[in-house]
């Protein structure tokens, strides 16, 4: 049996300036499931997307799903793209759906713990040869906020530290997606457009939350908390360089924890670069499981 990609419409040119198209998966011409594949709407023409990809039950595990995304790649390339990208739910049946949103974006499904193993379709996107560059988790909240250490707490940022903050909180998210593999001027573009869509009005922006950790009266750290309409985000966290080792990003955590409470909210969720080891170590003793890896694989 042969397994094919059928075009379900003509190419679309859409109005962000990325390029799209829908296709039927098919074996034998018969139609056994859908993909959706387009442009990136910040790293731009040379990068394609897997927005989308769903083999039906009857045909999965049948190597489907691993032909239709090798036939993506090919497309990708006839696109003149160098790379393509796929978000993939952690414990997502193999060649089930894969639903690529914005990489800050929040996730469904229950978070995989920090021991459970990746699900099928992470395994089949690794044999494929893609890479983990960062990845969303998740905590569900109980209704009593946490406390923070003694001699520690939270205050809002003032106006005058807003200004250096958004400068090296910028420079750092830029610098972490040129570590693992974004050319330099597809980083920056990324930052200014995330930044700008998050904070239209800097510190005022509706349902940002910006803090600094003190303990014993000195500033040891800053969060960046977002309140969304189902869960709250942590953006940015960071305990300053000079003291680090003391225990101050565990409290900003549970600082965040304490805020989406009192807001109301019952999960928290964050994004995490691969290769980040302590945060991954701080995270995963917190609670917080992986709901969905970003990837990527560079096309020759």
């Amino acid at each position: 049996m042969t397994t094919t990609l059928r075009p379900a419409e003509p190419l679309q040119q859409n109005p962000d300036g990325t390029r799209s198209r829908r296709y039927q998966v098919c074996v034998n011409s018969r139609p056994v499931g859908r993909m959706d594949i387009g442009t990136h709407p910040v790293f731009g023409e040379a990068v394609a997307r897997i927005m989308s990809l769903r083999i039906e039950e009857p045909d999965r595990r049948r190597g489907r799903g691993t032909v239709a995304a090798l036939a993506a790649e090919e497309i990708a390339r006839g696109w003149g793209c160098r790379r393509i990208e796929a978000m993939v739910p952690a414990e997502a049946e193999a060649e089930a759906e894969a639903e690529a949103e914005a990489e800050a974006g929040g996730a469904e499904g229950r978070p995989a713990g920090p021991g459970d193993p990746a699900g099928p379709a992470f395994r089949l996107a690794t044999a494929l040869g893609y890479v983990v560059r960062n990845y969303n988790m998740e905590k569900v909240l109980g209704e009593v906020p946490p406390a923070l250490p003694k001699g520690s707490r939270g205050r809002p940022m003032t106006d005058a530290e807003f200004g250096p903050w958004s400068v090296r909180s910028e420079a750092e998210y830029t610098r972490g997606w040129i570590e693992r593999g974004v050319p330099e001027t597809e980083a920056r573009a990324k930052t200014a457009k995330d930044h700008a869509a998050l904070l239209p009005g800097g510190r005022a922006s509706k349902g940002m939350l910006f803090s600094v950790l003190e303990h014993e009266g000195a500033p040891v750290g800053t969060l960046w908390l977002a309140l969304r309409a189902e869960q709250a985000y942590v953006f940015d966290v960071e305990a300053d360089a000079a003291h680090r080792g003391r225990g101050h990003g565990r409290a900003l955590m549970l600082l965040a924890e304490a805020q989406s409470i009192a807001a109301g909210k019952r999960a928290i969720g964050l994004n995490v670069f691969a290769g980040n080891t302590p945060a991954e170590r701080l995270y995963a003793s917190l609670g917080y499981g992986t709901t969905r890896y970003a990837m990527y694989k560079h096309l020759l």
